[in-house]
């Protein structure tokens, strides 16, 4: 709109529509005009409509499962910390952080532990699922790795953090169970009430070096409804922590 020398009110006599509905194409991502509108919008402002709305295209294209898959990432690292940012801040009901050492948090949210704080007052439910630092399977991937930051270096790390919050209600912190350990660290689901990001762990490569899907469920039995299941299933033996330690619960 810059470029062309247009403001939300030229814009829409341009296209034919109210000027509040500008404004709710530039403050809302999530919604999609008409495409009469779109393609009006594209000519008035000299671009491509599919620059201006790209799900647009993403979901005209996409059928059934693939519906729910948002974005794809090589490597969880190349994710922005936008899109963690957001997403947390997106949920008001619950938020599961399955990864099995979940570390990475504290640097890739700018101030992670205030908005868990701030997350867990407005009623939100959130929940930790880390392995056991001692477990069998964590000595496993650590041989696996072969980095000096380890697998369970890296859970102490997260647990030293979640301690500090240990005093707010609503934040709760399990190990996953010994049976599930494995399940666990080869997937992270991270949930976000009806979002999730979700990293499968390929052979030697850490978290960060493995892909990254995003998911957004859009009706019941999708890929996020697949991946929640298996979130809720570990989750469902796994072990809590008592308060104010690092110790699982006998």
């Amino acid at each position: 709109m810059d470029s062309a020398g247009l403001s939300p009110r030229q814009l829409a006599l341009r296209v034919g529509v109210s000027g509040k509905t500008v404004e709710r194409w530039i403050a809302d991502d999530e919604l999609i005009p008409h495409a009469r509108n779109r393609e009006d919008a594209s000519q008035a402002l000299g671009v491509e409509a599919d620059m201006l709305w790209p799900r647009a295209v993403r979901e005209r294209l996409k059928t059934g499962g693939d519906r729910e898959v948002v974005q794809t990432y090589p490597y969880r690292s190349a994710c922005p910390s936008t899109v963690w940012s957001e997403l947390i801040a997106g949920a008001s009901d619950d938020l599961l952080f399955g990864g099995y050492t979940n570390y990475f948090l504290w640097t890739q949210v700018p101030a992670f532990s205030l908005v868990l704080r701030q997350k867990a007052a407005d009623g939100c439910r959130v929940r930790f699922l880390l392995g056991d630092p001692d477990g069998d399977v964590t000595r496993q991937r650590e041989g696996i790795e072969g980095v000096a930051l380890t697998v369970s270096t890296r859970i102490r790390m997260s647990l030293e953090e979640l301690a500090k919050v240990s005093d707010v209600q609503g934040i709760e912190v399990h190990y996953s169970a010994a049976e599930d350990a494995m399940n666990h660290v080869g997937l992270s689901v991270f949930r976000f009430d009806d979002q999730a990001l979700v990293t499968p762990h390929l052979a030697r490569l850490v978290g960060h070096d493995s892909p990254l899907m995003h998911v957004r469920r859009r009706g019941p039995g999708g890929m996020f409804d697949r991946f929640a299941e298996h979130a809720e299933e570990l989750w469902s033996r796994s072990v809590p922590l008592l308060p104010n330690t690092t110790a699982p619960q006998a």
